[in-house]
């Protein structure tokens, strides 16, 4: 069968190929073509655009980049109409796909499935209305997310969660040692305070600097920054100059598997922090901490910004965003963690429920057996 996959980022890339790789073993047939990235063109089929040239986030880049967006968009519903796929696999990446799913639906046969559900349960739940009526299957990856679609009459299928597999993979093949990381890094033999400070320039710009004041309290630890992908070395530079915080890149599941504690911003580097086993402070400012504060009262539609609070249902780690990300509230809170053994062991005993509700590894296998089994229906 031919499949067509869309993603706009680099995460979208890493959960597709995975999934690429599955439906390969449930369709020996399966051919691909898709809007993605390096990971999804190595396990095969043809690359249409590349998902940098997608990638744009907040309103001014849009704004800016407007031509290229629906140059985009127009390529990539040409390019569906004139190949003819057997489905369409949208990942994430909602303002995109969403847009995909609706000239799809109009105007062929071809089925649409969304593998990664847009988070709709944290804003824009109107968006429910365009899933309802241009998805034909929803796979989501989080188990909460099932009730919140029932909610709204639409049935979705939890396959499991993609980072399970990745950190289980990761920790089979990767032993623990303590030396063998801080000779490769040329650390210190001191305890590890990780930081994990967001993928995107704007997120370093607002959270860094406060993490790094924060954790250079504690000078018994070492800091470690995880430098994150497609960012350069020189940008990290004008905040950790004249600094003790170590910069490493490619490393950060091998950071936190060697670290005490860790200050994290806010997303996926939660779950995964938390599936490694590293108490964590959970961190996100805004330059409008007040008004976002507000609207985070007000409108957003969740309790909880980080996935492991919100996939348990209730407070696990703390979480200082907006006007609560202080210097002063995130030393006192990494002061809990390395100095309370009761405290660590709570969210330690946290995590192991967070893990339980996810389910064991084997979501793009699982994904894929659903999709192959529906398509051949």
């Amino acid at each position: 069968m031919k499949y067509y996959l869309i993603v706009g980022e680099a995460s979208g890339d890493l959960h597709a190929s995975h999934l690429m790789a599955s439906l390969q073993k449930e369709d020996t047939q399966a051919e691909f073509r898709f809007f993605g990235g390096d990971l999804m063109a190595a396990t095969g089929g043809t690359l249409v655009r590349h998902y940098k040239e997608l990638a744009f986030m907040g309103f001014v880049p849009v704004l800016l980049n407007l031509r290229t967006i629906f140059a985009n968009m127009k390529r990539c519903k040409e390019d569906i109409a004139a190949w003819q796929p057997d489905v369409v696999i949208l990942v994430d990446y909602p303002g995109f796909n969403l847009s995909i799913a609706r000239f799809v639906q109009k105007h062929t046969e071809i089925p649409v499935f969304y593998y990664i559900s847009p988070k709709i349960w944290a804003w824009k739940e109107y968006r429910i209305r365009n899933i309802r009526r241009d998805v034909d299957e929803l796979f989501s990856i989080l188990p909460f997310e099932v009730e919140f679609y029932n909610k709204h009459q639409y049935p979705v299928r939890y396959v499991g969660n993609p980072t399970v597999d990745e950190v289980s993979a990761y920790l089979a093949a990767h032993p623990r040692s303590d030396a063998d990381f801080r000779r490769d890094n040329q650390l210190e033999d001191k305890p590890v305070i990780a930081l994990l400070a967001g993928s995107r320039k704007q997120e370093i710009k607002d959270n860094l600097p406060d993490m790094i004041r924060a954790a250079e309290e504690f000078p018994d630890h070492q800091l470690v920054l995880a430098g994150a992908p497609g960012i350069d070395p020189e940008y990290y530079l004008r905040f950790i100059r004249g600094t003790s915080v170590h910069l490493i890149f490619d490393q950060t599941y091998r950071l936190l598997q060697h670290a005490e504690a860790a200050l994290v911003t806010s997303g996926t580097a939660t779950l995964e922090t938390a599936l490694l086993g590293v108490p964590q402070v959970v961190c996100y400012h805004t330059p409008i901490g007040k008004v976002i504060a507000f609207l985070k009262k007000h409108l957003i539609r969740v309790k909880y910004i980080s996935l492991v609070n919100l996939i348990a249902g209730r407070g696990i780690v703390r979480e200082l965003v907006a006007d609560t990300m202080t210097v002063g509230n995130m030393y006192a809170e990494l002061e809990r963690l390395l100095k309370d053994t009761a405290y660590r062991n709570q969210m330690l005993e946290g995590y192991r429920e967070v893990s339980q509700r996810l389910g064991p590894p084997g979501a793009p296998a699982c994904a894929a057996r659903e999709i192959v089994k529906i398509l051949k229906k």
